[in-house]
């Protein structure tokens, strides 16, 4: 069944004068809103037309407002229901709550009183429509990584690039230079790499050798004889030794010293390395990944890096995308992260409120996925209720929002995606008005409901 391009109420009042004059009301709301004179009309209603919100009275004959929340509960759980009652029934309608209802209110109501409630009730609704579509989108992401590069989730045209590269390099034995801002996700390409190649039967050795003193990394890399140094007890086998016959990713090559680049150079040319303290030539068949955020280029010319190495490891170079690069995948990255540190935490965590994901999808990302992964965690541990909202996040992220009138969008952005982020950016600075967006862009307001849903 198509999804309505208009969120769908159902009005339900066996006062006619009554539900004539909501209906006027919601039809002033751009919502399209459906009538029923009692609980068994509006069941006949909700067994043909899907509805996001019911709108009942509490007292009417036949069926009341609590036995029909109870049917809609059986009929469609995600369907929101909202009781209409009198002051004199309000313990009634707290019952119904406890019941599944999503609100009340009492009568006689005010029009901002009834519109306030159910435009609540209907963001929600459209809240978990998002995440139910961004979770069909990451089960496509992650589908199509399988098939093509495990584990990477994402579909904007910055990233797509990146993996066509890595899933023609993979199959090769040619070292691979992945380059990048801290934060990108390069171990992870790195065994994307290694899983589509030949070799992913073999082991995936990483070490980084940003994290180790120089007086430790070259034991680490090639292995020591008993004796080569003080607490050197036994003979021990590298990252090398432990990489036969696999791949070995070698994450901020660029720190290495001197010494060590020369060594490494010679196994890239010849395979061939002796452990630290002996002569005995050693061989390994493993493929070499490396990885680094600075510039080898400019490390070369100030004499930091050696060039005959840089030459030697740049065979296949991939520049990996900073995050603000590819923010058409913020939505995908956060709810994974955010299903993931969920289950972790035990928390009930339904989803991020639109405004909370407007914040994330403007944000610079500085520290790329590995800061999102960070703050999703953070935010999730902190919650205390069942959406993340921009009250959840970080100063940092909040604070520095773009200017509402400003939009930046990166090259090679989808149209589509282009016009989304739009209409988003108009709907933040008219703090949901839909009508106003409309004017704003330009456009019908059933159009920002249809470009939203596709």
């Amino acid at each position: 069944m198509e999804t309505p391009v208009q969120p769908t109420l159902l009005v339900v009042d066996d006062d006619a004068s009554n539900l004539a004059s909501l209906l006027r009301i919601f039809e002033r709301m751009d919502l399209r809103a459906l009538p029923a004179s009692g609980g068994r009309e509006a069941l006949d209603v909700l067994r043909r037309v899907p509805v996001d919100v019911v709108l009942t009275d509490l007292m009417m004959p036949e069926v009341s407002g609590v036995d029909l929340l109870k049917h809609v509960k059986a009929l469609t759980p995600d369907t929101e229901v909202v009781l209409m009652t009198a002051y004199g029934t309000i313990e009634r309608a707290v019952e119904a709550m406890r019941e599944g209802a999503y609100d009340f209110v009492t009568k006689p109501f005010r029009r901002a009183q009834i519109e306030r409630v159910v435009r609540r009730a209907v963001e929600k609704q459209t809240l978990l429509a998002e995440n139910r579509a961004l979770r069909a989108q990451l089960a496509d992401a992650r589908g199509a990584g399988d098939a093509g590069a495990p584990g990477i989730i994402g579909n904007s045209p910055a990233l797509r690039r990146v993996l066509e590269v890595v899933r023609q390099a993979a199959p090769s034995s040619a070292t691979v230079l992945l380059m990048g801002e801290s934060g990108t996700g390069k171990e992870l390409f790195a065994r994307a790499v290694h899983q589509l190649s030949p070799r992913a039967g073999g082991p995936f050795v990483a070490v980084n050798c940003g994290a180790l003193p120089d007086t430790i990394i070259e034991a680490e890399l090639f292995g020591a004889e008993k004796g080569a140094y003080t607490g050197a007890t036994s003979t021990r086998d590298g990252r090398f030794s432990r990489a036969h016959g696999g791949t070995l990713f070698l994450d901020e090559v660029g720190e290495l010293a001197p010494h060590v680049q020369v060594k490494l150079l010679r196994v890239l040319q010849a395979g061939e390395y002796e452990r630290v303290g002996g002569s005995q030539p050693l061989y390994s068949d493993c493929r070499v990944i490396a990885a680094t955020n600075r510039d080898l280029g400019k490390a070369v010319k100030s004499g930091d890096f050696r060039e005959d190495l840089y030459y030697r490891l740049n065979v296949i170079p991939i520049t990996l995308p900073p995050l603000r690069a590819r923010s058409a995948d913020v939505p995908l990255l956060a709810d994974w992260f955010l299903r993931r540190y969920a289950e972790k935490n035990h928390k009930n965590i339904q989803g991020l409120s639109a405004k909370a994901m407007a914040r994330l999808v403007d944000y610079a990302w500085p520290g790329n996925v590995r800061e999102l992964e960070n703050t999703i965690e953070r935010a999730v541990v902190l919650a205390r209720g069942h959406i993340l909202d921009e009250d959840d996040l970080p100063e940092t992220i909040v604070g520095e929002a773009r200017d509402a009138e400003q939009l930046v969008i990166p090259l090679g952005t989808p149209l589509e995606e282009i016009e989304r982020r739009v209409i988003r950016e108009t709907l933040r600075f008219t703090d949901g008005d839909k009508r106003r967006a409309a004017q704003l862009l330009g456009i019908a307001t059933r159009t920002i409901y249809r470009k939203l849903e596709t």
